[in-house]
């Protein structure tokens, strides 16, 4: 398919990574290499949904602009290829590269049991001599089991460097188990951690361990994504914790039952961080699978299904509840950015007059910053038309931003897609907004990424008008910046 039909297709994210064609979900193997970050995810070659899992891969040199690869691992005799990670091996701790580095991939075969024909999932290895580009899976494979457990997969491996080992984290049903090896291909069992803690409203998924800096120390945050269920409005979601490791155990900071949702809106899920970025960059990058296992199977996308977020740069901050995590979008996608409109002076919003009424964008950035002088109703409506609008409004005497998507575009395919999406916001008085817009997403990031709900939309074409509307209360716009986004596939990446 041709860089012009993408930037055509229906629904097609024009600055959002998506497969050229068919089933993608969990992002996996994000790992830095030789001036390339390596982004693998799970993938269904036949299908625009989910079926028999691969793994796709694509490259990059900014996390924006992608090259598409052959697919990096097929199913075979032990079973489909579920989620993982990637690590380099730098001292040829695994003795494939003789004596040099190179990457290691350790995922999850999920199939069934040779003797007993029982399904299993199992952990193995692959490695690749040439920069990912091709892989030879390990003949000693499964290098980890649990006969007992029936979910244990999505193996993150970091390296430890206080006791200069490998460190495992992965999901078993309610909780999280960590494993401990010197070769990544035998491992011990170390603790787990999870089954009094936090969420259980779905099945532990995908989690990730590493730690960060705030006020001069370190802290450890464990992300765990929780699966689908039944009897759970919200669908899958992303919970973390904070605390301590100490190469063994987890402890966590909190008390069992607080749950630190990693983003508020339904379309952020199974999200992980690249490996091996380099010291001198210092940044902790973050990807995420767009979408819900409530609907996934179901969104109105024809050739493809499913894009990832923005990558983002995780940090810690102090609030009055604890430490809790800061997002930000990765400052690479400005090279995309077209100015539109730049105000810089304070304006007392005045209802029914939209200062945005000549701006017509389907994809775009909008950052500003408001005082609440008196409790207000007020924000954004973008994708607007007659017919169609997407709201991302703050209630500031309930403290509250929220994603309307009841009148965003198509609402048809699932029962569970029309929806008001919700988050507390600590600060009511003054509030910042950084909204990215693309053809069928929002990511709205508030008070310099302390909060961050992400959503899909799916609106008509002609919907491409946008609103700073106030409804009620007395409220002071002191900046405001709007960007239009370039589209990726326009030059002919892919």
């Amino acid at each position: 398919m041709s860089p012009t039909n993408f930037f055509n297709e229906k629904y097609r994210p024009q600055y959002h990574f998506t497969p050229m064609k068919n089933w993608m979900n969990d992002p996996n193997g994000m790992v830095y290499f030789q001036g390339e970050y390596h982004l693998f995810y799970q993938y269904h070659p036949e299908s625009t949904v989910w079926g028999p899992m691969h793994w796709g891969h694509a490259v990059s040199s900014d996390m924006i602009h992608w090259e598409h690869l052959p697919i990096a691992l097929f199913p075979d005799e032990i079973g489909f290829i579920f989620s993982g990670s990637v690590v380099v091996d730098p001292c040829d701790s695994t003795g494939f590269f003789n004596g040099g580095e190179g990457l290691v991939a350790i995922f999850t075969h999920a199939g069934e049991h040779p003797v007993t024909r029982k399904p299993r999932q199992v952990q193995s290895l692959a490695y690749s001599k040439d920069k990912g580009r091709t892989w030879t899976k390990y003949e000693g494979n499964p290098v980890l089991e649990e006969p007992a457990i029936a979910d244990f997969r999505d193996p993150k491996v970091i390296w430890y460097e206080e006791e200069r080992k490998w460190i495992m984290v992965l999901a078993a049903g309610n909780h999280v188990r960590f494993y401990s090896s010197n070769d990544m291909k035998s491992w011990d069992f170390e603790s787990a951690f999870g089954k009094t803690e936090g969420s259980h409203q779905g099945v532990w998924e995908c989690p990730d361990l590493f730690s960060l800096p705030i006020d001069g120390v370190h802290r450890w945050v464990l992300i765990v994504s929780i699966g689908d269920d039944p009897a759970y409005h919200e669908g899958s979601r992303t919970q973390y914790f904070v605390g301590d490791f100490n190469g063994k155990t987890f402890m966590n900071d909190n008390d069992p039952d607080v749950v630190l949702w990693l983003d508020f809106g339904r379309d952020n899920y199974a999200g992980v961080t690249w490996s091996d970025v380099p010291k001198e960059d210092g940044r902790r990058l973050f990807i995420g699978w767009m979408s819900n296992w409530k609907y996934a199977n179901h969104v109105p996308t024809s050739t493809w299904r499913s894009a990832m977020t923005l990558p983002r740069s995780l940090s810690l901050t102090s609030t009055s509840e604890g430490t809790r995590l800061v997002q930000k979008p990765v400052h690479e996608v400005s090279v995309l950015r077209e100015p539109v409109t730049s105000i810089k002076r304070t304006i007392t919003l005045v209802p029914d007059e939209n200062l945005l009424k000549d701006i017509k964008s389907k994809t775009f950035e909008l950052k500003a910053s408001f005082t609440i002088k008196e409790a207000a109703v007020f924000g954004l409506k973008v994708h607007q038309s007659n017919e169609e609008e997407t709201i991302i409004g703050f209630n500031s005497q309930r403290s509250v931003l929220y994603v309307d998507r009841r009148k965003s575009g198509d609402l048809g395919f699932h029962d569970a897609f029309s929806c008001v999406q919700e988050m507390a916001v600590l600060e009511k008085e003054h509030v910042s907004l950084h909204i990215f817009v693309d053809k069928s997403s929002v990511e709205v990031f508030v008070n310099e990424g302390k909060q961050v709900l992400t959503s899909l939309i799916f609106p008509k074409e002609e919907s491409d008008g946008i609103e700073l509307f106030l409804d009620q209360g007395v409220v002071d716009l002191h900046s405001l910046d709007v960007f239009n986004y370039h589209s990726i596939w326009t030059k002919g990446e892919s």
